[in-house]
């Protein structure tokens, strides 16, 4: 069966030919991207906000952009289909730092606000994490991250 009708001309044909190609390729492309786990490190989430949630809202000293804080944190990639959102933990410990500076963007971002003896969930973006190139191996490109983040003391 021909694509063309026998009013169409030979330029006509052809370029019903190419949109049909680009359709199908279009088609094959996006099925191939379907596959996969949302915890995989080669699966990075897309279009998450940043937010945060405070799980525990502590009563000490303020955490504020410049002032150097110690926090207790564990890292997950973030994952849609995972209890709160923590897929596989890439990191945890103990962090002193200076608020605004030394972390990732989100991470001085999602501590700002915050009260010593509070825990705060934060979701981080790409944009405000470690974008396009991630931190291999733990941490791939374009990668949206969750935090649990304990403030322990502020200087």
């Amino acid at each position: 069966m021909s694509l063309a009708s026998e009013t169409d001309g030979p330029g006509l044909a052809k370029m019903r030919g190419m949109k049909l190609f680009a359709l199908a390729l279009a088609l094959a492309v996006t099925v191939s991207a379907c596959g996969g786990s949302s915890d995989s490190p080669t699966a990075p989430s897309v279009n998450v906000p940043f937010s945060t949630l405070d799980v525990r809202v502590g009563t000490g000293a303020e955490a504020s952009t410049g002032r150097a804080v110690t926090v207790n944190y564990a890292g997950y990639l973030y994952s849609a289909t995972a209890p709160e959102n923590k897929g596989t933990r890439f990191d945890a410990g103990t962090l002193p730092f200076t608020v605004g500076s030394g972390v990732i963007p989100g991470f001085s971002q999602g501590v700002i606000g915050m009260r010593v003896g509070g825990t705060r969930r934060v979701i981080i973006p790409p944009s405000l994490g470690y974008g396009s190139q991630g931190s291999p191996p733990r941490i791939p490109g374009n990668a949206t991250l969750v935090f649990e983040i304990e403030l322990l003391a502020v200087q």
